[in-house]
């Protein structure tokens, strides 16, 4: 049974099934965070937020769907979150460290609960797993920033064979930040936003050499190594040449 999505479109006056659905998430992030994902029943998340088993159930089918509706809410935060960001710069490095902050910013108070969870999401068998079948919406949300932040980037010239294989590489570099910043014991998370920073510069100067003919293939070489290797990818994006991986 697929987890109930009664998400309100923007400016909504949610209802009271979308009241009881968020309720339900808040709870269980809560407990997570409290008692760890692993020792948190559906049945405790039910009785804390004072509903029933069968009431829970049927918006979400399992704990899992739980996690993916919290990603699903940190995308849909980010995605509102760097829309000031990307009316407001037109340079490559500076569109890419906002997006990269604003998403540190999104993911602040839940740094806690990242901790909680990382052992059952970093498993690539995992439906916690970024890459995971369970988690494309959300994964697909957070490239298509990526997309947005190399479209509005006015001097910066992207190569039409590169405009599919570099959001998504972008979005790979995210996923590093992620790591680091689950990590990060540094006051204020300090150290995850110095280093958003310096990789939108790395990136941006990448892009930027990737005009030039000669390191295009270097690029789709790098890609080949993610979709060849890195557990998920293979599922997750095409093959070079468009077809689709085994």
């Amino acid at each position: 049974m697929p987890a109930k999505n009664d998400s309100p479109g923007a400016g909504d006056t949610p209802t009271k099934s979308e009241q009881t659905r968020a309720l339900i998430l808040e709870t269980a992030m809560r407990l997570f965070q409290e008692r760890g994902y692993d020792k948190t029943t559906m049945r405790a998340i039910a009785k804390e937020a004072g509903v029933s088993v069968g009431n829970a159930y049927y918006y979400f089918a399992g704990k899992e769907h739980l996690i993916q509706g919290f990603y699903d809410r940190i995308a849909a935060e980010h995605q509102a979150a760097v829309r000031e960001v990307l009316d407001r710069e037109t340079e490559l490095e500076a569109r890419l460290a906002g997006v990269l902050k604003a998403w540190l910013d999104v993911a602040t108070p839940y740094h806690e609960f990242a901790v909680q969870f990382f052992k059952n999401a970093a498993d690539p068998d995992s439906p916690l797993s970024p890459f995971s079948p369970e988690s494309e919406h959300a994964r697909v949300e957070a490239i298509s920033v990526h997309r947005q932040v190399l479209a509005g980037a006015t001097k910066t010239k992207v190569p039409d064979e590169l405009r599919d294989i570099l959001p998504e590489l972008m979005w790979l570099s995210q996923m590093g930040l992620c790591l680091y910043w689950i990590f990060d014991r540094t006051e204020g998370r300090e150290r995850s936003y110095r280093l958003a920073e310096r990789g939108a510069r790395l990136t941006a100067r990448g892009v930027s050499l990737a005009r030039f003919r000669v390191l295009r293939p270097l690029v789709r070489e790098v890609h080949e190594l993610f979709t060849d290797f890195l557990p998920g990818m293979t599922r997750m994006l095409p093959a070079p040449g468009g077809k689709s991986a085994e």
